[in-house]
């Protein structure tokens, strides 16, 4: 599609979201910072830190060519049209009435942190070299191919599935990946019978705002333009965070009889998580609905890695995982038309099952592949590495500060 005008609004739009959704990338290594104990911080937030270098420089080279490449061709990738932004900067924008590389800058950030979310379910035990490794092979072979089934309009969008800012893409993705990887890792030294507290609780607050904060360029962003369907996207993500964050503290006070920080931290970023793909598909009550049934089965989701026995230290699977999965299917409920002409019915406006059955097959597709791909790379790295991928089990007692980047994040000295 040919761009006759650019809108500046739009664009103006486009631009301040995309810088918002590259702030929640530090702010997402403050959330899992606070969580791991004090001799990780530093790795943690280089694990998210180095997401935003090396993958907007795979972005450019063949990333964003591999995933909206081809835009609309109900296919399985995108082409090579765009390798090294190759006429973008002179081409037309795939969508809307904005300069395409607005377009590109926003999915990039997309990019960014969808891998960086697989860090919290890895937290304290991975090789810095092997996390280099994983993530720039991840973000090529999974995180593309994923984006053009969806966002690009490939085979999945084109038989009907909807995803508004990345349930299935950025959250079901990265969940399934973390998964694959604990697996393959195994668990921390001493869990689960070693209590393990978060070091800083006021970090992971702190990055829970940041997250909060730039979640509103990550869905209100998604409609492209500066419009009506923005502003629903923006309310329906600071209803949905709220709903959740009463939902997770209710159920964690009855069931535990008392309500945290920590819950009330996670409660609120597993409501932005379920909230995601229904965000400009949905209005009304449905976000409350929608947030507040997320909380409290994240909450219980908790339960699983203590069941199966899985190390997900902390919890990516329960939240984005379980909270992506909730979100994609429960669109198929709560879609309203009249909400979005872009959008469709869901079973609860008159919409039958369609839309439900497209929602469940979307999301199981991608966890299917998305944790098949990452379990080969896993396993590939761990076998090619001379090291492996896990460190040591004094390297893991000394902490990967000081193991795998010759510092500490926090140095006292006798006055």
């Amino acid at each position: 599609m040919e761009i006759l005008e650019i809108n500046s609004g739009d664009t103006a739009w486009v631009l301040v979201s995309a810088a918002l959704v590259l702030f929640m990338t530090p702010g997402l290594g403050l959330f899992y910072g606070g969580m791991v104990r004090a001799k990780n911080i530093l790795a943690m937030l280089m694990q998210n830190f180095f997401a935003m270098g090396i993958v907007t420089v795979l972005w450019v080279i063949v990333g964003y060519s591999l995933a909206f490449g081809g835009f609309g061709n109900e296919g399985w990738l995108g082409n090579l049209d765009f390798v090294g932004l190759k006429d973008v900067a002179t081409g037309a924008s795939p969508v809307g009435d904005i300069p395409a590389l607005a377009f590109v800058a926003f999915q990039l950030t997309f990019a960014i942190i969808t891998p960086a979310l697989i860090t919290g379910a890895i937290a304290d035990r991975m090789r810095w070299a092997a996390w280099v490794g994983f993530i720039a092979l991840w973000s090529i072979l999974v995180y593309s191919p994923v984006a053009h089934w969806i966002f690009a309009g490939g085979w999945l969008a084109s038989r009907g599935a909807l995803d508004f800012a990345g349930g299935a893409v950025v959250h079901v993705n990265a969940g399934a990946g973390a998964l694959a990887l604990v697996l393959i890792l195994g668990r921390r030294k001493g869990w689960p019978e070693e209590h393990m507290p978060p070091h800083s609780l006021p970090l992971t607050l702190l990055g829970t705002g940041i997250l909060w904060f730039g979640w509103f360029g990550f869905n209100a962003g998604s409609a492209l333009a500066a419009d009506g369907v923005a502003a629903q996207a923006f309310m329906n993500t600071f209803v949905a965070a709220a709903a959740a964050m009463l939902g997770w503290l209710i159920v964690e006070r009855i069931k535990d009889g008392h309500a945290t920080t920590l819950g009330a931290a996670s409660g609120a970023v597993a409501g932005l998580v379920a909230i995601t793909p229904c965000a400009g598909f949905v209005g009304g009550i449905a976000p409350v609905i929608i947030g507040a049934v997320a909380g409290a089965v994240c909450y219980l989701a908790i339960q699983l890695k203590f069941k199966f026995r899985y190390d997900d230290s902390l919890d990516v699977i329960a939240v984005h995982l379980v909270g992506g999965l909730l979100g994609s299917v429960l669109l198929g409920l709560f879609a309203d038309a009249s909400v979005n002409e872009a959008g469709k019915d869901g079973l609860f406006f008159g919409g039958g099952w369609g839309l439900f059955g497209e929602q469940v097959l979307a999301v199981v597709v991608v966890f299917v592949f998305s944790f098949v791909v990452s379990g080969i790379i896993g396993y590939g790295l761990k076998v090619a590495l001379p090291k492996g991928i896990r460190v040591t089990e004094d390297e893991e007692n000394e902490g990967l500060d000081i193991t795998q980047h010759s510092e500490v994040g926090y140095a006292f000295e006798r006055a």
